[in-house]
């Protein structure tokens, strides 16, 4: 086994959670190649970086709050390529649409070393597990207190039940 290329392509995964997480979008971009592929469930599916990429620019601006936890990767290598699978656990948060996503999920990713001798993304997606929606309106106390991005945010009733 190549525990060298297996622990860079875990420092790669986490990569990509803490740049989605942080909308440091550059670094995840630089994440995938140019041509990689993603499937998120059953409906979001993306044929090249530059439409994922700006998928998530769009639909996870700051005001939208994430965690991505990955672990427990089962990793083989193969030469220049290679494939994993990992446990996500994520929660979105959208205080202005009253929202609070949790989830659970296993990634199947696919990698590729390139002539940089980088590792990157080549496919990436995941199969959900489970996925609740709650509405900030049954939490009375919810507010976020801090962020990143200086939002300090308790929903109003009217935002929490639209």
């Amino acid at each position: 086994m190549d525990l060298e290329a297996v622990a860079e392509i875990c420092r790669l995964k986490y990569r990509y959670t803490r740049a989605l997480d942080t909308k440091d979008w550059a670094t995840f971009r630089d994440t995938l190649l140019p041509d990689a592929t993603a499937t998120y469930g059953e409906h979001l599916r993306f044929e090249d970086r530059d439409a994922l990429v700006s998928f998530m620019e769009i639909t996870l601006a700051p005001h939208v709050l994430t965690e991505h936890l990955t672990g427990q990767p089962e990793i083989d290598v193969d030469g220049d390529t290679a494939s994993g699978v990992w446990v996500l656990s994520d929660t979105v948060i959208i205080p202005e649409d009253g929202m609070l996503l949790r989830g659970a999920a296993f990634y199947h990713d696919r990698y590729a070393r390139g002539a940089d001798g980088r590792w990157r993304i080549s496919h990436t997606g995941y199969e959900r597990t489970y996925e609740v929606v709650i509405s900030l309106a049954d939490i009375p106390s919810f507010q976020v207190t801090s962020s990143r991005w200086a939002l300090s945010v308790t929903p109003s009733a009217t935002q929490a039940t639209a």
